[in-house]
């Protein structure tokens, strides 16, 4: 067995101004062509711990450092980060920390230069990186014109360009499209297969690193280790350990769970989609299993579907946006009624959130074109817009302006003149609500990602406004914080608010969207009841896959299993039982 090319011993990280510890403990060791995942849930330490890899903690971040990490030989606590550069390379959560040039090609260059690479290897290096990522052809464009996974594309170039001993990347997929996904996991496979590389992952997406991954450190929400080991065995042996910390884990996984809790016999959990199909062969659908069909009460448009008539919150005629000499969207005809909860999915750069935003009124639209609850977002004062429809970046920290978390989530109230006593009693059940309360007093931007994200969704929330919009709300949460989230718009939803949301989870669009607006190319190519669309292969067509668990259930022998798609569809007992053994 080869010798670590990192080795963390008993790390303890505790950031100034905070009071806690995170990660506190923790250890790993990954050697040459290892892939180590680390997993915990949101707020754990697992971004803080990655960043000590490279020694921005503690050199860059104020923070005090226990412990040891030492990297192809070298002592992070003790060497500068421009050194550790040649050694460690990094991929952050957010791809705009780390862009700084006018071109693709000048940024992926950038690193190489700065490290004093001869000129030739450094454009060698660049085009190879460039390449594999699929962005060569678009070397001369600003990184503003790519979208967010493009940018996070660009990211993983500047990485590959370094040819650093490790690479760290943390929630490297967590901004692109599911081919987006497939593409740079490809990227990384090819990578680790020369043996010459070893990759710590930060991954939320267990669906496509699952594969990829040979072991798994787990910490706890306390910060400290938990489990460490190879993948299959951290996984199984201690799934409901797991459950219960609130991770992601893979659907295949947690879809085994459920068929083994309504009473089918489950020897091995599956991992992987295609495993979860083999275990399906083996088992009788449950009783609930229906043909998908298509929406009742809807009528095909010119390829989309318009809803019967039951009140619209969202109308949209003839949108076309422009951004600088690119038309982003081509002519949106569109009708959200009341009490929808839709998610709008696409490629990256299909327009999604450009969409999203003319709706809030966040970019404003050409005015007519654009109507929510009967006001023109591009007419209305900024309050009574507010008042409408709450908001939720894709970048949370592109709405903080507040100096701690209560007085953010504060501000939208005091715009509307909401009393002193009745904010200070909606902010605390917000912070409750999202786990929040002891970051009461701490900076928004001192917050980890997840932490951030829920408060960017707190901040939406608190003034009740009858249409959410919210782009990409689960990115940055553990599993449990996105059930909660989902929760949240759930009971929201089945209260009236229309709830938009762009996302590319499409297995959260299975289990929780009323209805998918599948935008391509700045268009639209369908617009109907989820089911119907899983169904119909708009999805495919638009150039997504469908999720996970829908690939699973389709390629299953038995023609009942292709009609589900949430995992709730599971909780039945097999149609071949009988009420006694139905009995608990």
């Amino acid at each position: 067995m080869t010798a670590p090319v990192l080795r963390a011993r008993g790390v303890r990280i505790r950031h100034d101004g905070s009071e806690r510890t995170t990660p506190d403990g923790v250890g790993l060791e990954v050697r040459p062509g290892e892939v180590v995942l680390v997993l915990g849930p949101s707020g754990s330490g697992k971004s803080t711990l990655v960043l000590a890899l490279n020694g921005l903690v503690p050199h860059a971040v104020p923070a005090t450092l226990e412990g040891s990490i030492v990297v192809d030989g070298v002592e992070t606590a003790s060497t500068t980060v421009a050194e550790l550069s040649r050694r460690v390379s990094m991929v952050f959560q957010d791809p705009d920390a780390q862009i700084v040039t006018g071109t693709l090609l000048d940024e992926v260059c950038f690193g190489p230069e700065n490290l004093l690479v001869p000129v030739e290897a450094v454009l060698a290096r660049a085009e190879a990186a460039l390449r594999q990522v699929g962005l060569w052809e678009r070397r001369h464009e600003n990184p503003d014109r790519l979208s967010g996974g493009g940018r996070q594309r660009l990211a993983i170039a500047c990485a590959l360009a370094l040819d650093s001993a490790v690479m760290v990347l943390d929630e490297p997929t967590a901004n692109l499209d599911p081919v987006g996904i497939d593409e740079v996991y490809a990227v990384l496979e090819r990578l680790v297969q020369t043996g010459e590389h070893a990759l710590v992952l930060v991954e939320h997406n267990l669906d496509a690193a699952i594969g990829l991954v040979d072991r798994v450190v787990v910490i706890d929400r306390d910060g400290r280790p938990a489990f460490d080991g190879p993948t299959r065995s951290v996984l199984r042996d201690n799934m409901e350990a797991l459950v219960g910390m609130g991770v992601w884990l893979p659907s295949a996984m947690l879809a085994g769970r459920r068929l083994r809790a309504a009473g089918h016999p489950v020897p091995e959990l599956p991992l992987t989609p295609t495993e979860l199909t083999a275990l399906l062969d083996t088992l009788v659908p449950p009783a609930s299993a229906v043909p998908v069909g298509a929406a009742a009460g809807s009528t095909e448009i010119d390829g989309a579907v318009e809803l019967a008539p039951a009140g619209n919150a969202v109308s949209v005629r003839g949108l076309r946006v422009v951004k600088g000499r690119s038309e982003i969207l081509h002519g949106v005809d569109l009708e959200i009624e009341r009490g929808a909860f839709v998610a709008i999915v696409g490629t990256n750069g299909a327009g999604k959130t450009t969409l999203l935003q003319s709706i809030a009124g966040v970019a404003a639209p050409p005015r007519g074109t654009v109507e929510v609850l009967g006001i023109d977002p591009a007419r209305v004062d900024v309050r009574r817009l507010a008042r409408t429809v709450g908001f939720v970046f894709q970048n949370p920290e592109h709405q903080f302006i507040r100096g701690t978390v209560a007085d953010e989530l504060a501000h939208g109230l005091e715009l509307q003149k909401t009393g002193p006593a009745e904010i200070e009693r909606q902010v605390g059940r917000m912070l409750e609500r999202f786990g929040l309360t002891a970051q009461r007093d701490v900076h928004p931007f001192l917050l980890s990602g997840g932490q951030k994200r829920r408060l960017s969704v707190g901040t939406a929330l608190i003034a009740g406004a009858p249409v959410l919009a919210l782009d990409e709300p689960t990115f940055g949460q553990d599993r449990e914080r996105a059930a909660e989230l989902l929760d949240i718009l759930n009971g929201l939803n089945a209260g009236g608010t229309t709830v938009l949301v762009v996302t590319h989870d499409l297995q959260l669009v299975a289990d929780h969207a009323s209805h998918v607006l599948v935008l391509d190319a700045g268009r639209v190519a369908a617009y109907d009841r989820t089911a119907a669309v899983l169904a119909s292969g708009a999805l495919e067509a638009a150039g997504l896959a469908p999720p996970p668990l829908v690939r699973a259930f389709r390629a299953a022998g038995d023609p009942a299993w292709h009609a589900l798609t949430r995992l709730a569809d599971l909780d039945a007992p097999s149609a071949s039982r009988s009420p006694a053994e139905e009995a608990p």
